[in-house]
């Protein structure tokens, strides 16, 4: 095997949450961050927890909203159109 090819070895990283629980596990990187751990994810937790990272759900909705208007007062332009909507 070659030598000096793999990455250095932390044995106790820290690893921490937004919610700010820390864990220490063995790792390529000596700290990192993360948004979701097993103390704050919906999955283990039973809770809904929307992870909104710069209005991102917020900006969704609102896109949704302004589709759903437009589909609501957009008039059939061509027959094919005027078609599907009737057999609605």
């Amino acid at each position: 095997m070659k030598k000096d090819i793999h990455p250095k070895y932390y044995p106790n990283a820290i690893i921490t949450c937004s919610c700010g629980a820390k864990f220490t596990v063995g790792s390529t990187v000596e700290k990192m961050e993360v948004e979701i751990c097993s103390h704050c994810h919906p999955f283990y937790t039973g809770q809904e927890k929307l992870v909104d990272t710069a209005g991102r759900v917020q900006k969704f909705k609102s896109r949704l909203e302004k589709t759903q208007k437009l589909k609501e007062t957009r008039k059939p332009k061509s027959p094919k159109e005027k078609k599907i909507k009737e057999k609605k």
